[in-house]
């Protein structure tokens, strides 16, 4: 991985961590644990997405990885949400 894919996967996760954060309406983690959220979401979405046949949600590819590592990272958030109480 080039230094300009790791900067556009970071800021993907970045994206994607804070989107999530929105969308579940917490109290958000910070810039970093947004990231970390966004990132640990890519790697969840682009695991489980495919396996259902949602791989290509949208055909702009930078905006299909947003949406993918939002779904993600909001999966990720509602099972920490879960494992917390």
């Amino acid at each position: 991985m080039d230094l300009t894919s790791l900067i556009i996967f970071l800021l993907v996760g970045l994206v994607a961590g804070w989107l999530a954060g929105k969308l579940i309406r917490g109290g958000g983690f910070g810039i970093i644990g947004d990231m970390v959220i966004g990132v640990l979401g890519a790697i969840i979405g682009g695991f489980l997405l495919p396996k259902v046949g949602l791989s290509h949600l949208v055909t702009i590819p930078i905006v299909n990885q947003v949406v993918v590592a939002t779904i993600g990272a909001v999966i990720l958030l509602v099972l920490l949400r879960l494992l917390r109480r």
